[in-house]
Formats: structure tokens, C-alpha cells, sequence
């Protein structure tokens, strides 16, 4: 990962930079404004009690999500690795590539060369990714993204599609070019490779800052159903990927509703017990609807060891991981008296006040809230 160091930020695009401490991003993560900033640099900003984006002064939540920008990271950390010097004579231009992307004379081997150059130039400079979108590139990408029988062409063509999607002005305008369709074809079925699947859901993930776009994706026929099935049934990556791009849709409330639908609860749960961690976020955020706590409820009422499972995380779990596990025991626990039994006799309230001396602020005032409900329900 590129280390910040003033001396050489100058060698970096300036979308590298967080907006408030200039230096290039270490952990790079979207305020639900839509910027994206280093995560220490947007805490220290939260924790010192603003409650506006430092960018477009527009209020936030109280508790403001911030989602990891993993495309955006990985950005960085590839192009630290690139040679910053000039590059070699024999690279073809941007406008050459751009208008054999686009030429119907082309032939899908000539493209993915074409597509492969583009991916590797258009990840660090800007005005290549613009000239890309005002060319109407887009539209050839994302034709390329539907040549299911050509793989290596659709892998790439979706890696270019994930570098266009960086830029703000980007991320409507390749919903409205129809990107949506295309993603969830991938996803659906028309991926057929893990890699290929992986980065659609990173794409979608991408997309997914913008809040109009939230409710679009979240809407299209079998979007989020093809994100459970990729959770369910794919390799490492795809899980992870899926469960991202599925955290990010779910900020949006009516797309909570829509998941838990299609069966996220059960999905979510087998695979935080497969050591899915990213799986316990969602299920933070499904707990916070009716429809959702209701499922959550009868699955767990009936299931000790899903409560187990949530209890493993807070013994074993990141920071993040525990903060969202015992937000879901918050939840679940306010709405049933059964497991709040349960979840003491596991020894909950015991590990809550553990909690009461972590690090991190968010662990802190959730563990206190549990107490409280365990309080409340004349528990302990």
C-alpha cells in the first residue's frame, strides 16, 4: 500500500489524496456524501463531533456509515507498483485504443488488446477515463461485458468498467448506459469465471456510493438475488465481494426489505458460520427493519447456535465484526425475551462489559446499549 509521503504525492492522482490530510489514502473509505476519504483522517473528523461532510457541508446521521472503498484501494496499491516513469514508445495511444474499442469492425480478440491497455493507463490517469465516457466508450465496454463465451474479454472489459466507475460523474451515467443489466447478467449466470463475478460485484459496490443509484440496483429484477447467490455458492473472493455490494444496497432501507425476501437471513448466517465475517455487517443492517428482526427472531428462537455464531465473532472477530455482531444481538435481543435469556446464558453481559474498555468508540456504545437492554428486561 502507498505509504504517505508528502514528498511523493506529487507522483500520484489527486483522487489518491484524502481531501482533508492531502496524503495518499491508506484505507480509503465513501462518507455516505459520496467522497471518499482516508478512514483516520474522516474518523478523527467524526470523533471531534462534526456531523457534516467536509466537502459539500451537508448534515450526516448521527452514527455516519463508512463503507471501504476496496476498487479504490486497490487502485493504489497497484499503481504504487507500476513504473512512474514515461511510458514506453511502443504503448499506443488512448485515442487509438478508444476508437478500435468502438469500432463494429473490430473483432473481439482485437478488443480485449485494446480493452487490456485501457485497463492499464485508465487506472491512473483521469482525463483517460474521461475521454473514455465522452467517447461513448462505455457503451462498447458493456457490450463486451455481455460476450459471455469469451471470458478473458469479459474479465477485462468489467476491470474497465470498475476503473470508469471510480469518478463521481461516472457512476449515474453508466447506470443510465445500463450497467445495471449487464452487472446482474454476470452475476446471474453469464459470469463464467470467479474473477469475472467478483469484479461485478465490486462494480456494483462502486456504484452503490451514489444513493439514487442504491434504489435503482436495489430495485432491478434479481440485483440482490444474484449478490445472495454469489455469497451462497462462490469461492472466497466472490463471497466477500458479494457481501460488500450487498452492505452497500442495504444502506439504503427499502433494499433491507428486498433482501431479507430473498432469503439474505439464512444465507447470512450459514456463512458467518463458514467464517464469512463481512456477513455479520449486512445482518447489522437487516436487524434494524421489522421484516428483518422478525426473521432474525423466529430463525434464532428456534437456534441456539446461531446465537453461538454471533458470540464467536465477539470472541474472535475484527473491531468492525464485533461492533456489528453486537448490534444485531441489540436488536434481536429488544425484540425477544427469549433470546435474551439465551444470549446471558452464553455469557453476553459478561463479554459486554469487557467491551466497556475497547478501543473503539462504536464497541463501547454498543456493548453499553446491550447492557441496557439486559437491564430493561430485568435480565441481570
Amino acid at each position: 500500500m502507498a505509504t504517505n509521503n508528502t514528498n511523493n504525492n506529487h507522483t500520484y492522482p489527486d483522487d489518491f489524496k484524502c481531501p482533508i490530510s492531502l496524503e495518499i489514502m491508506s484505507e480509503p473509505v465513501i462518507l455516505s456524501s459520496g467522497h471518499t476519504f482516508d478512514r483516520r483522517s474522516i474518523q478523527r473528523w467524526l470523533d471531534a463531533g462534526h456531523r457534516t461532510c467536509p466537502i459539500t457541508k451537508l448534515p450526516l446521521s448521527d452514527s455516519p456509515i463508512l463503507i471501504p472503498n476496496h476498487a479504490l484501494r486497490s487502485l493504489i496499491s497497484n499503481y504504487t507498483t507500476l513504473n512512474l516513469s514515461k511510458p514506453s514508445s511502443n504503448q499506443q495511444h488512448p485515442e487509438t485504443l478508444i476508437s478500435i474499442l468502438t469500432s463494429k469492425s473490430s473483432t473481439p480478440e482485437v478488443k480485449l488488446v485494446a480493452i487490456e491497455n485501457l485497463c492499464q493507463i485508465s487506472k491512473r490517469d483521469f482525463e483517460v477515463r474521461k475521454r473514455l465516457t465522452e467517447s461513448g466508450a462505455a457503451a462498447a465496454v458493456l457490450g463486451c461485458v455481455k460476450i459471455k463465451d469469451f471470458v478473458k474479454l469479459q474479465e477485462k472489459a468489467l476491470k474497465l468498467l470498475l476503473n470508469l466507475s471510480l469518478d463521481d460523474d461516472n457512476k449515474v451515467g453508466l447506470v443510465a448506459e445500463g450497467a445495471i443489466c449487464n452487472i446482474v447478467g454476470v452475476l446471474c449466470g453469464g459470469g463464467e469465471s470467479a474473477d469475472g463475478r467478483a469484479t461485478a460485484a465490486t462494480v456494483l459496490t462502486s456504484l452503490a456510493v451514489v444513493e439514487v443509484n442504491k434504489a435503482t440496483i436495489g430495485a432491478y429484477p434479481n440485483a440482490i438475488w444474484g449478490l445472495l447467490r454469489l455469497i451462497n455458492e462462490g469461492c472466497v473472493r466472490e463471497r466477500k465481494e458479494g457481501a460488500t455490494a450487498l452492505y452497500a444496497l442495504c444502506s439504503y432501507p427499502d433494499n433491507r426489505r428486498r433482501a431479507v425476501e430473498c432469503g439474505a437471513v439464512e444465507i447470512l448466517m450459514n456463512s458467518l458460520s463458514l467464517g464469512l465475517e463481512r456477513a455479520v455487517e449486512v445482518l447489522g443492517l437487516l436487524a434494524k427493519c421489522k421484516r428483518g428482526r422478525e426473521e432474525m427472531v423466529n430463525r434464532f428462537n428456534g437456534c441456539c447456535d446461531d446465537i453461538k455464531t454471533l458470540i464467536h465473532v465477539l470472541n474472535n472477530g475484527s473491531s468492525r465484526g464485533i461492533q456489528y455482531a453486537l448490534l444485531t444481538l441489540n436488536s434481536l435481543c429488544l425484540s425477544s425475551e427469549v433470546i435474551c435469556v439465551e444470549a446471558l446464558r452464553e455469557g453476553v453481559f459478561e463479554l459486554c462489559l469487557r467491551f466497556l474498555e475497547d478501543d473503539n468508540e462504536k464497541v463501547r456504545r454498543n456493548a453499553s446499549s446491550l447492557i441496557k437492554v439486559f437491564g430493561g428486561a430485568g435480565c441481570v
